[in-house]
């Protein structure tokens, strides 16, 4: 189980047809050795597991990789720069609404490998497609 920093950028879609690189989300989440994001390493690194999505015309949304109970990969995103007396707290960070998480389709079983794509159902209730563009290893 490796560290692993991973950006993905937007795929080709209706209304990106060259995809883009200025739509997309960079995540840090314990990757096998067959690139799988490994539960057990994430629970050992949760806090460590940042993501952030980055939108072209929109602030930026800094959260964590959460493993639920029911096996799936959400994008919380509860790291925020307002006011922390007006916000709830997880594991003593800020939370933002319930509905800021971003889904990841069947994360459990995809392989974050550089050319390979995934699917985020994102916060609008639309199903994106993103094409893994870099992976590195974090330094411990």
């Amino acid at each position: 189980m490796t560290l692993t920093k991973v950006r993905m950028e937007l795929a080709r879609d209706h209304d990106f047809p060259q995809g883009s690189n200025l739509h997309g989300y960079e995540f840090t989440a314990p990757l096998s050795d067959e690139g799988h994001i490994d539960a057990e390493g994430w629970r050992r690194d949760r806090k460590r597991c940042i993501v952030r999505r980055f939108w072209a015309g929109e602030d930026d949304q800094t959260g964590h990789l959460i493993h639920t109970k029911g096996r799936s990969w959400v994008f919380h995103y509860d790291i925020s720069t307002g006011d922390a007396d007006n916000r709830a707290t997880f594991n003593g960070v800020g939370v933002n609404e319930p509905g800021d998480d971003e889904a990841g389709f069947k994360f459990d079983h995809h392989v974050f490998r550089e050319g390979e794509y995934v699917s985020v159902h994102e916060q609008d209730g639309s199903m994106r497609t993103f094409r893994v563009v870099r992976t590195i290893p974090v330094l411990t």
